[in-house]
C-alpha cells in the first residue's frame, strides 16, 4: 500500500519492521496524514487542528522523526517552535511480507485501516457536503468517476501501475514550487482493486450495462 503516489524522479521508501510498529498508532497516522495534506506544522498547530495537547503532539512528532517519517524544517521557527514536514518521496507503508508475518500483521492492519478510513472519510465528506456547497470553480474541477471491467490479475497490475505513473507525472509539475495565491489542499484518489467475491454478483433485478 503506497501512502502517496510518487513521481519518476522521487525516492520511494519501503517501511521496515521497526518503523511500521512505530507508525502503528492512530494519532501518529493522523499527524503524518495532516502534514501530508496541509504541509509543515508545529506541535502547536497540530494540537489545534487535531484537538490534542501540545505535549502529546510534540511527543508523537519526535517519534515519527526518529523513524524518518518526518524531518525538521531547517531555518524555520525559533526556540521551542519547531516546524516538521514530510521528506521528499513516497512511502510504501504496508507490504505483503509485513501483512503476512504474524509478528507485524497487527501493526500492518492497523496502519492500512487507519489510512483507508481517513481517505474514505475525506471523499465521503466531499460527496455529502462539498459537492454542492463549494464554489462552482472548485466543484466543477472535482471528479468522482467509476469504471468497471473484468481483468486478470496481471492486467489489473498493469492498469494500476500505469494509473499511478500517469498521476505522479501530472502532480510532479506542481511540487517544489512557491504556493500560488488561491491554492488549497486537494486530495486525488485513484482506486483500482478487485471486488470481494460476495459483492461481485447480486440478484439481477435489472440488466447492468458494462
Amino acid at each position: 500500500m503506497d501512502e502517496e503516489a510518487r513521481s519518476a524522479t522521487e525516492p520511494k521508501r519501503t517501511v521496515d519492521v521497526a518503523s511500521l510498529k512505530a507508525l502503528a498508532h492512530p494519532l501518529r497516522i493522523e499527524i503524518l496524514d495532516t502534514i501530508s495534506r496541509l504541509g509543515p506544522q508545529t506541535s502547536g498547530t497540530l494540537a489545534e487542528i487535531l484537538g490534542e495537547s501540545t505535549g502529546s503532539t510534540s511527543y508523537h512528532l519526535r517519534q515519527l522523526a526518529r523513524h524518518d517519517f518526518l524531518r525538521e524544517v531547517e531555518g524555520r521557527g525559533s526556540g521551542r517552535e519547531r516546524w516538521w514536514d514530510r521528506p521528499k518521496g513516497s512511502l510504501q507503508v504496508v507490504t505483503r511480507e509485513l501483512a503476512d508475518d504474524p509478528a507485524t500483521a497487527e501493526a500492518a492492519h492497523l496502519v492500512s485501516r487507519e489510512f483507508e478510513h481517513r481517505r474514505a472519510a475525506a471523499l465521503a465528506d466531499f460527496m455529502e457536503h462539498g459537492w454542492l456547497s463549494e464554489p462552482a470553480e472548485w466543484s466543477d474541477a472535482a471528479m468522482a468517476s467509476t469504471s468497471h471491467a473484468r481483468l486478470t490479475a496481471s492486467e489489473l497490475a498493469m492498469v494500476s501501475a500505469k494509473l499511478e505513473d500517469f498521476a505522479s507525472s501530472l502532480i510532479a509539475q506542481f511540487k517544489g514550487r512557491p504556493t500560488p495565491e488561491g491554492a488549497r489542499p486537494v486530495q486525488i484518489h485513484i482506486n483500482a482493486f478487485p471486488l470481494a467475491p460476495q459483492r461481485q454478483e447480486g440478484p439481477r433485478r435489472h440488466q447492468e450495462k458494462p
